[in-house]
């Protein structure tokens, strides 16, 4: 295809072909790639817009970005819809817009729903490689939405996992989860009746909930134990308890989206019983060896994922380059 040609082309790709194009090993590598050019100045990362529907039952965001080698610039558009699941659809759902960053050409329009699902867990998985002990073999499940199945795999990517706990609000789609994934993991895998039963004896754990209220408290966390806390982030929810956030060592993806939008930090910073101090910083910069990771085994460490642009665009530009080299996606006259 001729570069006239191409101008006026977008390359779309279904959510079927970004889950066969990004495989989670390649999506950790990644979005680890982007989490360092951004702590290293090659990158620019603002503060998602986000559009609340009437009594918040939905909202709109937008999440551009631009980031390091290969250049990548673009947004994510996404909707967030919590009571889907009451309907059958994923809470969330929205394209990734991938830009030239040279002339400003739209290049590919990809299926937001399943980068998200990848490049969420994919993130935690950069933290828990950089944080969690090396001999990790116990994993938590909390929640069994999308981001469990993902979390699973991304977890086994980086940590040689060997048994998992899974407990959810709901039993029956905890059920649902562990008999879905069993035949594709050779693991002893099992649900749970409580959360607490699931961390107890637990070397890492991920909360993937849409909880509003803390499911996860710090007095159940065995000495050691790496956390993952995914599910919340906007200033009003939480998953995790004051004494969660007290008892760990704290590390986040970006630093100004956690104190604008990580509940589970501003709540009990309202309440002075945090302060900023008590972020140890940001992952990337534990990557880059400027801010210390995990120093003994008995440490309690924490990473607060919020999800930001930077980590679905090193995707979508890998996503890019992996489908015009195959030829995969449909190309789309604007």
């Amino acid at each position: 295809m001729s570069a006239a040609e191409s101008s006026s082309k977008v390359l779309f790709l279904s959510g079927a072909q970004v889950a066969e194009l990004l495989p989670m090993p390649a999506c950790i590598e990644a979005v680890q790639q982007a989490l360092v050019d951004l702590a290293e100045g090659r990158g620019a990362q603002p503060l998602r817009s986000i559009l609340w529907l009437p009594e918040r039952v939905g909202a709109l965001g937008l999440m551009p970005g631009a980031v390091g080698e290969p250049a990548s610039l673009g947004a994510k558009i996404i909707s967030v819809f919590p009571g889907n699941h009451s309907r059958g659809l994923p809470s969330h759902q929205g394209v990734v817009l991938l830009f030239d960053p040279i002339d400003g050409r739209l290049l590919s329009i990809q299926d937001g729903e399943r980068i998200t699902a990848i490049r969420t867990a994919a993130a935690s998985a950069v933290a828990t490689r950089a944080l969690a002990r090396s001999d990790a073999r116990r994993l938590a499940i909390l929640g069994s939405g999308a981001q469990a199945d993902s979390h699973l795999e991304a977890m086994r990517a980086v940590r040689p996992i060997e048994s998992v706990r899974v407990w959810s609000r709901s039993l029956e789609s905890a059920e649902r989860f562990v008999e879905r994934v069993r035949p594709h993991h050779d693991l002893d895998i099992a649900v749970v009746k409580t959360a607490r039963e699931a961390v107890s004896n637990a070397d890492i754990v991920c909360t993937l909930t849409a909880a509003r209220e803390p499911v996860l408290k710090g007095a159940w966390l065995p000495p050691g134990i790496h956390v993952n806390g995914v599910g919340s982030c906007v200033p009003s929810a939480r998953e995790l308890d004051t004494e969660v956030m007290r008892r760990a060592k704290i590390y986040c993806d970006r630093r100004e989206s956690l104190l604008a939008e990580a509940g589970d930090f501003i709540i009990p910073l309202t309440q002075g019983k945090l302060s900023e101090s008590d972020l140890i910083g940001e992952i990337g910069d534990v990557l880059r060896g400027n801010v210390p990771g995990r120093e003994s085994d008995d440490e309690v460490t924490l990473f607060k994922s919020l999800g930001i642009a930077v980590e679905d665009l090193g995707p979508a530009r890998l996503l890019f380059e992996r489908a015009t080299e195959v030829g995969a996606g449909t190309w789309v006259e604007m």
